[in-house]
């Protein structure tokens, strides 16, 4: 039967999808809206499938924070461009996970991707939706949860780090300094009492050979080299450590000396960044370019 452009229109506007995939599957339905509208869903659905091996480490940190302004959730959500990442479809998708993560609760992702929409779809049914409408895959790759009874501190750096700082004591505002602090800097641990002791142990190890070996010590007592060493575990402790960096604002204060001041502690401090720790595969297009000319004779 002949499909109307009435109809392809109509489609369009419930599905997202292009111009020809509608006509399409109008056709393969006899102009039937509803079963055209599920018929491509199906073939989201196997879309979606199709592209889960693909990397995806690009996409958006997104937050989400109770109307107490007690709880938050922050959200990684992943797409292979960057350009698809700035789309609006993406960044209302990634919302709407934050703000769905929040309200459910949800223990892990599998919870996440499992939680409904008033509409009754899951978070994974947009998520394949999603994939069908653009042509990439998409994964909600990790979230934490971030509750407080004091001042929570929230902070998004345009889309690609987020932070969220716990604080008891203080005010709103230090909550919210502290946030963008943690974005800036990058603190790995609260305070140097959480660091690890392998780690320590293998810093001052790492750090004890370079002292032997550095030309300016030679000759230096053995108490004079083990001051040395000292000092720099103490400096790399500062440095990874919150507590120890010197606060972004006003770097002749450190955090713990700003915290003392407000009478305030920091409990808890999150920081997710985009892509972080997804191994990006990086194209030999030489190998490539010489792969093709072997397969082709070196015509």
């Amino acid at each position: 039967m002949a499909v109307t452009a009435q109809a392809v229109g109509q489609l369009r506007e419930r599905t997202g999808a292009g111009m020809m995939e509608c006509k399409r599957a109008l056709v393969e339905t006899n102009g039937d809206l509803d079963a055209a509208a599920e018929l491509m869903r199906k073939q989201g659905l196997a879309k979606a499938d199709k592209k889960a091996s693909r990397v995806a480490a690009e996409g958006v940190i997104a937050t989400a924070v109770s109307a107490d302004g007690k709880s938050s959730v922050m959200v990684e959500v992943n797409c292979e461009t960057d350009f698809v990442a700035r789309g609006d479809d993406f960044t209302g998708f990634a919302a709407t996970v934050a703000k769905l993560t929040l309200d459910s609760k949800a223990a892990d992702i599998a919870a996440v991707l499992a939680t409904k929409t008033a509409s009754g779809e899951t978070v994974d049914d947009l998520r394949r939706t999603l994939i069908a409408k653009i042509g990439e895959n998409i994964s909600v790759r990790r979230f934490v949860r971030v509750e407080t009874s004091g001042f929570l501190g929230s902070y998004l750096h345009g889309t690609r780090i987020g932070t969220l700082v716990a604080l008891e004591g203080g005010d709103a505002t230090l909550a919210k300094d502290l946030a963008m602090h943690v974005a800036a800097a990058n603190p790995t641990y609260l305070a140097a009492t959480d660091v690890p002791a392998e780690d320590v142990a293998k810093e001052r190890g790492i750090r004890v050979e370079i002292s032997k070996n550095d030309e300016k010590n030679k000759g230096k007592p053995e108490q004079v080299l083990v001051k040395i060493v000292e000092g720099g575990i103490n400096k790399w402790l500062n440095e990874i450590t919150l507590l120890g960096q010197p606060f972004v604002k006003d770097d002749k204060i450190s955090i713990e000396k700003l915290l003392a001041k407000a009478s305030a502690k920091v409990t808890r401090f999150e920081r997710l960044e985009v892509g972080a720790g997804i191994e990006k595969k990086q194209d030999d297009f030489v190998a490539e370019v010489m792969a093709q000319a072997k397969g082709s004779g070196g015509r």
